[in-house]
């Protein structure tokens, strides 16, 4: 649920945005403060996920992440009309999501026995789809609810974001695992860049986040949604709404499936496919000029993407020490993050030089090369033959697998 209050709450604060500045650089400029916690917060995030409750960590974080909200929702009942006061809640929320994603991230692991590891990342996927799918839709909804007085527009959505975050805090509250404290070392640089080190050293995490940075850096379309909605397919806030959650369709369709039918075997081969027809996918969505394409490439994109995600978590997870989780999930946090909200700054860029369509096409066409380059510069990805720790740790050393 808590994840479908903050998509409900992206599309409102998009849309708000636009409504506000009609520019295309602004909606860039969200997905730079949201993503400048995470490169700021980095390394103290990593060992705080590793040295503290986990739990008490991600409590705090939601906490602060409801605060924003209240203060965005005021915001809206006031009738602001600058940007700047939006951001600088944006950075908030980005703040609490840069601390939390490790800290929720290596908690996972003290929740599921091994063998059910990769099952278990499969179906969180599948109910973090749904949760995307509903949010998009329900915050367009809500928005152009016909409601008395100044709860039209943005406010009813920050009021439904509110409730599901305040539901979330007291389910993580009612966890009774105690993982307890995994690092036991004083905070020095030594500790904390001991997630980047590891992650260098193994070309498998290092190959696997660093496609997922640059492939959605480039690719993303997500933050130029508006404007397609708005200027090109001619639509509201609705039209927005399922642009925004046809992807997670894609993605909760193709996660399903592999709730049943999990890639355990090849999967680096797998996940580059999935990459390749994710970029394909993008370049037809920065073509059309029709929802019902729009919206079925970008179900495309969804159960691409999804493909890589579970297979990339499965292997940050499998490849990863107990003790070294939550600083290696800060350094997939920090790509994560870049990936999609600089990758929305890039995109706002873009679009201010050339338009949204050409920062689109020119988008999906380097995913495509730099999937082709990555699956060239790291074949120690394409050689892993099943989804396992061993058979990840037998790769990283160069040694045969077990059948």
């Amino acid at each position: 649920m808590v994840i479908m209050g903050a998509e409900a709450q992206s599309v409102a604060v998009a849309w708000q945005v636009y409504e506000i500045t009609h520019r295309a650089i602004d909606l860039g400029y969200t997905g730079l403060v949201l993503f400048l916690p995470g490169l700021l917060f980095l390394l103290p995030a990593g060992h705080v996920a590793d040295r503290y409750d986990r739990r008490l960590v991600i409590l705090v974080c939601y906490l602060l992440q409801i605060l924003c909200t209240l203060t965005l929702l005021i915001f809206a009942l006031h009738g602001l009309r600058k940007v700047e006061p939006i951001f600088a809640v944006l950075f908030l929320i980005g703040s609490g999501r840069a601390f939390s994603g490790p800290a929720s991230s290596a908690l996972l692991p003290h929740l599921v026995d091994q063998e059910h590891f990769v099952n278990a990342i499969t179906w969180g996927a599948t109910v973090f789809q749904i949760a995307n799918i509903a949010g998009p839709a329900v915050g367009g909804l809500l928005y152009t609810l016909p409601l008395p007085g100044r709860l039209y527009g943005a406010p009813m959505v920050f009021l439904f974001t509110l409730a599901t975050g305040t539901g979330f805090v007291a389910l993580i509250g009612s966890l009774h695992v105690r993982p307890g404290r995994m690092e036991h070392r004083a905070i020095s640089v030594e500790v904390i860049l001991a997630g980047f080190r590891y992650v260098w050293k193994s070309r498998v995490l290092l190959g696997s986040i660093s496609l997922d940075l640059f492939v959605v850096l480039l690719g993303g379309a997500t933050a130029l949604m508006p404007i397609f909605a708005h200027d090109l397919l001619h639509t509201g806030p609705q039209g927005l709404g399922a642009l925004r959650a046809a992807p997670a369709v894609g993605a909760l369709a193709v996660s399903i499936w592999m709730t049943f039918r999990p890639v355990l075997r090849r999967p680096g081969v797998t996940m580059f496919i999935g990459v390749a027809v994710y970029g394909a996918a993008t370049v037809v969505f920065g073509l059309s000029r029709s929802l019902p394409l729009s919206l079925a490439t970008l179900l495309l994109v969804g159960a691409s993407d999804m493909i890589s995600v579970v297979i990339r978590s499965s292997m940050l997870q499998l490849a990863t020490p107990a003790s070294m989780r939550g600083r290696v999930s800060a350094v997939n946090s920090l790509f994560v993050g870049a990936s999609n909200e600089l990758g929305e700054f890039e995109s706002g860029v873009t679009a201010q030089w050339w338009g949204a369509t050409r920062a689109v096409l020119v988008g999906g066409l380097g995913a495509l090369v730099i999937t082709g380059i990555w699956s060239v510069l790291f074949p120690s990805i394409r050689a892993i033959d099943r989804l396992t720790g061993t058979s990840l740790m037998q790769v990283e050393e160069g040694q045969p697998q077990e059948g």
